[in-house]
């Protein structure tokens, strides 16, 4: 039989497919049983949580319009399919960070990786037994298998790489909302006041920013206090230069000392941690450079140097060595 399928496509194919397609059965279903048990573990513990409290109701402000993905996520979950994952509140503040702050987000994420494990894998095959030889069967085996590990953490990499440009942009843009800021405060304005106007200001140039002074200014409106509003700004930004300003802030309001005085001292420091990144930055330019010199230039440079030498050699030296002898 193995012989026969190595020999004659048309019976490779069918076996493949075969084996393919019990193999997603065999990963579903063991991924629906972890799931569910997984779910009903975590609704126990919720409940053990949550049996002195009131069930709240959702506000309509936290009520967002289902997507596409959203309702695609709905759908198979209604067929069966279990999208939590094991590590959902992880998932959620990773893919918060990122700027995914749709409550379906961490169910998506998982459709997403599913797609992905036996999607490219099958393109693969496809594309590898429509051409005229088509690959043996170890091989379509090991690219398929590194294919669907690449599918696996493909979007854990996408999703930290735009968590990490995010916060490269609230990093560097944060030292300039700290000027504004207290520019506003000293022409008169409230801490709150100057928070909107800077937040209104700075839409279109940092709008990371923006979104979240303009999230913190409406938590103080809606009557948080402004200990609770800013240690929300903290943790939804996950900027270690937040974090020390709103430590700042809310020291300052304890203590009763002037917002004034404490944003001028931080953004004078903020804006020398600015520059101490870029020269960080400047120095580390000639090792980088380095690198591409001595692969790339340095033998290019000593071939043009030697080669008169060897020329010379070969014109000069080895006739008189082959006379010689």
């Amino acid at each position: 039989m193995i012989e026969l399928a190595a020999q004659n496509l048309a019976v490779r194919l069918p076996l493949l497919a075969g084996l393919f397609g019990l193999v997603v059965i065999v990963a579903l279903g063991l991924m629906s049983f972890v799931s569910r048990r997984m779910t009903v573990r975590s609704q126990l513990d919720r409940l053990g949580q949550t049996s002195m409290l009131a069930p709240s109701t959702r506000s309509l402000r936290s009520r967002e319009a289902d997507s596409a993905w959203s309702r695609l996520a709905a759908a198979i979950e209604a067929a069966g399919l279990n999208l939590t994952d094991t590590k959902s509140e992880r998932l959620a503040e990773k893919l918060r960070l990122a700027g995914y702050t749709s409550p379906a987000a961490p169910r998506i994420f998982t459709l997403v990786r599913l797609m992905l494990i036996f999607l490219v894998p099958l393109v693969y095959v496809v594309l590898a037994f429509s051409g005229p030889q088509p690959p043996s069967f170890l091989k379509v085996y090991l690219v398929g298998s590194f294919l669907a590990l690449l599918g696996l953490y493909l979007p854990n990499l996408y999703v930290q790489a735009k968590a990490d440009r995010r916060k490269e942009a609230i990093v560097n843009g944060f030292p300039d909302c700290l000027d504004l800021m207290l520019v506003c405060v000293e022409s008169g304005l409230g801490l709150e006041a100057a928070m909107d106007r800077v937040g209104r200001e700075m839409v279109k140039s940092h709008p990371l920013i923006a979104e979240l002074l303009s999230i913190t200014v409406l938590q103080l409106r809606a009557g948080a206090s402004r200990e609770e509003a800013f240690r929300k700004l903290a943790n939804s930004s996950a900027v270690e230069e937040i974090r020390s300003f709103t430590t700042l802030i809310i020291q300052s309001d304890k203590l009763g000392s002037s917002i004034a005085s404490t944003l001028r001292v931080y953004a004078a420091e903020m804006r020398e941690r600015r520059q101490m990144r870029a020269e960080e930055k400047a120095h580390r330019l000639p090792v980088l450079i380095s690198i591409p010199l001595v692969t790339c230039m340095l033998p290019t440079m000593i071939g043009t140097l030697m080669l008169p030498a060897v020329v010379l050699v070969v014109r000069k030296i080895f006739p008189l060595m082959v006379g010689g002898g």
